[in-house]
């Protein structure tokens, strides 16, 4: 109801009158209108249903209970429900439009819309049973919607069906629903009266003007039909339930065989010798001279609101060049927190303490152009390979001054450095997903200052090794480089220079070297009275972790993080960073002439050119779009086959607008709805790339949206040359390019509208909603359900604001606006009639034109102002 209240509205404002057929097309598009709205509230199915199956599948397998015990309650449940949601629609709305009054017609009327309801509930199970994931069930899910429409009766009428279409006319669940619920109207008592010189009362006349059926009996025939069709769908929903499978997910399979091959030995001889080629290689990689900084935190502080609470506690530190310092702790001890803190990438909460970059307090602008950071559960764009994605950030990353050539030859560089890495990442990317694309992305970017936050869990020793040999590589070029690891072997825990030790809460208990064998660590520990001493050959890493504990605090009545303020170490510490936090002599702080190393246009062909890769490799979006839109063109060219030239009755025209209007509001959508999930991936890169300095807001906004144009422009011209020749519309160059036109405008500002909803919401299923509500509102104010001139005139105002009346006024215009046949049920030429009955004038046509393109300009000026405006990560 709440959904739906700005339509209620709409109907309680609408003037009823019932003195011509005219007002009889206007009470029979009100009937379409109820019948489409109450059927697709039947598609909330679909998601749910899909959400549902992982569990049945399983629960099915372990013998719980046969598909028909889980298909019976799903369907029972419903009904009360439809109950409710049918009652709201028909009690608010029956009696205000002005349908007949006779008490008798509105609980037929109630009762019709309950089977419309629950057939096209049962219609949505079975396509999610089928189609058993969401984008197959959705696609399907619109095929479905668009051939019950299409062949609904009131698109195209009866008496214009094909021979070769008229069995989708009967099969059709929206026809039965249709005829019966105009018989229901048009026979009533207010429909009675003789308005013509014939005997015919001025329901039979409107009935027969539409080309549905004039016998009563026909509202028990789509009652009963709509019955049927309930236990159909229901029945074919319990045997998709029953003998369909999900579709399994493909994953490499690592056998414990192949798995337990390495002996410990070979695993550490793997490590040391990845590690000592490592070091033997140092200053491997430096082609573009920098300068070194180092990073110095004091007594960092970081809370949130609600209640007020700290995930890091006064940590102190300093990371130097050519330093491989490693960050450990437990869960919950402020790790990632204090990465995000130091990188600048969180963006609420309070941040105290003091940052320096070699000795000058932290900009983040600047920062952001010296420092790479990449995180465990990072994310890139999926359809970019490595190599791309290098060359990418380094054009972006690098100084201008930096010529192409040069940017090449420091990605293979880079490349080498982690060559077997990338090699990995293609072999077992089942098994490590995009991991090792996120190390080997931040190589690129040539940083005296390294923030990359490296996990390592899960990896086998020959691809730990090679990580490691990367990072090693990185920091042996004279860069600074912090990773945090989990639980890791002893010959990586060996590899790093320096630890930060933090326990949970916040708070450090070891920072400082770790020495030959973890010797400086060990006997730190070891020298605190009741720790226990470490066993030979047990891993430095895990004992540390094990002793350190808040539970070992309780036994040993100790507090680890006193014992390090009070150690020399912390002392030694704390002048370390007072040294390093004071500029070194003849050192200026960092200055950069620009926010960002490439000016704005260059920024925009860079993502333009991401973009174009992404899209060309997401065949699920782009030809699955190509194809929905060449079924819908080959059905609608079939459809309405050579109705274009047929312009002799009033009903000629409704069938001729009948096939824009449907295209229009199918195409449209699908489009919206598609790119929606694209937008939304490529935004959390986004947010990721801009908050490392790559780019503003605006060339990756006109980037994205206009990679969309060739293959829209591709899609309307499929569409318009085949629904074009097939439908018969005048071969003119003028009315032929009018109607590529408009339909390539129209395209276009339906994707801009989706990507707008998703720029100014938080995320899909919100932006799904949104668009959803106004998809509804642009339907009913379309022109084509209720013409302009019978919208009573206190809502005219949101006809000439609703981009599909717009569109509709253009190819009707551009089509018929000149024809100066005479209609022979009207005795007035087809000018006229478009003018009386919708208000289209033809001369009107340049200012449609200009407007339609207007709505493109201003969903993609909303679309880049919101992407820049808001921020919907939260961290």
């Amino acid at each position: 109801m709440k959904r739906n209240s700005f339509v209620y509205i709409f109907k309680l404002t609408q003037v009823n009158a019932q003195n011509s057929t005219d007002d009889g097309s206007i009470y029979t598009g009100a009937l379409f209108f109820t019948v489409v709205m109450i059927m697709f509230n039947g598609m909330a199915e679909l998601a749910m249903t899909i959400a549902k199956l992982p569990v049945f599948y399983k629960q099915r397998d372990l013998l719980f209970y046969p598909a028909w015990a889980y298909a019976l309650p799903s369907w029972v449940l419903k009904i009360p429900i439809t109950f409710v949601e049918v009652g709201v629609w028909v009690f608010i709305t029956y009696y205000v439009i002005g349908f007949d009054p006779n008490v008798e017609r509105l609980f037929r009327q109630y009762l019709l819309l309950l089977l419309v309801n629950q057939m096209a509930s049962g219609l949505f199970r079975f396509i999610a049973a089928a189609g058993r994931n969401m984008i197959v069930a959705n696609t399907f899910g619109a095929f479905a919607l668009l051939m019950l429409l299409a062949s609904g009766g009131f698109i195209l009428s009866h008496d214009n069906v094909k021979k070769w279409w008229i069995w989708g006319y009967w099969s059709s669940p929206l026809m039965y629903a249709q005829n019966a619920i105009v018989v229901n109207e048009f026979l009533g008592k207010s429909w009675s009266k003789n308005v013509t010189d014939s005997t015919e009362s001025l329901g039979v006349t409107v009935l027969k003007s539409r080309g549905f059926s004039t016998d009563a009996h026909w509202y028990w025939i789509g009652a009963g039909a709509l019955l049927g069709f309930i236990f159909v769908f229901n029945f074919f929903y319990t045997l998709c339930l029953n003998y369909l499978n999900p579709f399994e997910k493909h994953q490499a399979v690592i056998t414990e065989e192949s798995d337990n091959a390495k002996t410990a030995t070979t695993e550490g001889e793997e490590m040391v010798e990845a590690i000592a080629e490592a070091k033997h290689n140092k200053k491997k990689g430096m082609v573009l001279p920098f300068q070194p900084h180092s990073i110095t935190f004091d007594d960092i502080r970081y809370s949130v609101d609600m209640p007020e609470t700290g995930a890091a506690e006064g940590v102190s530190g300093a990371f130097r060049p050519g330093v491989l310092t490693a960050l450990m702790g437990v869960s919950g001890a402020g790790k990632t927190t204090l990465m995000d803190v130091l990188a600048g990438r969180k963006t609420g909460g309070y941040i105290e303490g003091k940052i320096t970059i070699s000795g000058y307090p932290k900009k983040q602008e600047t920062f952001a152009r010296i420092s790479g950071y990449c995180e465990q559960n990072d994310i890139h764009s999926p359809h970019v390979t490595v190599h791309e994605s290098l060359l990418y950030s380094a054009w972006l990353r690098l100084p201008s001054d930096v010529n192409s050539e040069t940017r090449k030859d420091q990605v293979w560089i880079d490349l080498h450095m982690g060559k077997v890495l990338v090699q990995i990442s293609f072999d077992l990317q089942s098994k490590f997903g995009e991991m090792f694309i996120e190390e080997v992305m931040e190589l690129v970017e040539l940083t005296p200052l390294r923030d990359a936050l490296v996990g390592l869990p899960g990896l086998d020793a020959r691809a730990a090794a090679i990580v490691m040999r990367t990072v090693r590589n990185t920091v042996d070029t004279g860069r600074t480089v912090v990773c945090t690891i989990h639980q890791p072997s002893i010959d990586i825990f060996e590899a790093f220079d320096e630890l930060l030790l933090m326990k949970r809460g916040g708070q450090e208990i070891y920072v400082g070297p770790l020495g030959r064998h973890s010797s400086h660590l060990i006997n730190y520990f070891e020298g605190i009275e009741g720790v226990s001493k470490i066993k030979d050959g047990y891993n430095p890493a895990t004992w540390m972790l094990e002793v350190t504990t808040s539970a070992q605090e309780v036994i040993l009545r100790v507090d680890f993080t006193e014992i390090y303020k009070n150690s020399d170490l912390y002392r030694r510490n704390k002048d370390l960073i007072k040294e390093l936090s004071q500029p070194a002599p003849g050192t200026k702080d960092l200055y950069f002439a620009t926010q960002y190393s490439q000016p704005f246009f260059t920024q925009f062909l860079a993502c333009l050119w991401k973009q174009r890769w992404s899209y060309w490799r997401n065949p699920p979006y782009t030809a699955v779009r190509f194809l929905f839109t060449t079924f819908i063109a080959l059905m609608f060219g079939t459809m309405f086959w050579d109705l274009g030239t047929k312009r002799t009755r009033q009903q000629d025209l409704f069938n001729a607008m009948g096939s824009m209007y449907a295209a229009v509001l199918f195409l449209g959508i699908q489009n919206a709805q598609s790119v929606q999930p694209v937008v939304v991936v490529e935004r959390t890169v986004f947010y990721r790339e801009r908050a490392a300095g790559m780019y503003s807001a605006l060339p990756y906004a006109f980037g994205q949206a206009l990679v969309e144009i060739p293959y829209v422009f591709a899609q309307a011209v499929v569409y318009g040359v085949i629904v074009y020749a097939m439908i018969g519309f005048e071969w003119t160059a003028a009315k032929f390019f009018w109607y590529l036109f408009f339909m390539f405008f129209t395209l276009l500002y339906f994707t801009f509208y989706g990507m707008m909803a998703v720029a100014a919401t938080p995320n899909q299923h919100i932006a799904s909603i949104v668009a959803a509500a106004f998809y509804g509102i642009w339907n009913l104010f379309s022109g084509f359900i209720v013409p302009r001139n019978r919208i009573p005139v206190w809502w005219r105002w949101y006809y000439w604001i609703c981009p599909v009346a717009w569109t509709l006024y253009g190819l009707v215009t551009s089509q018929f606006g000149d024809i100066q046949d005479t209609l022979l049920d009207k005795n007035q030429t087809v000018e006229q009639f478009l003018d009386d009955y919708f208000g289209f004038k033809h001369d009107f046509l340049g200012v449609v034109a200009a407007v339609v393109v207007g709505f493109v300009v201003l969903f993609l000026f909303i679309f880049a102002y919101a992407i820049k405006a808001f921020n919907f990560q939260r961290r």
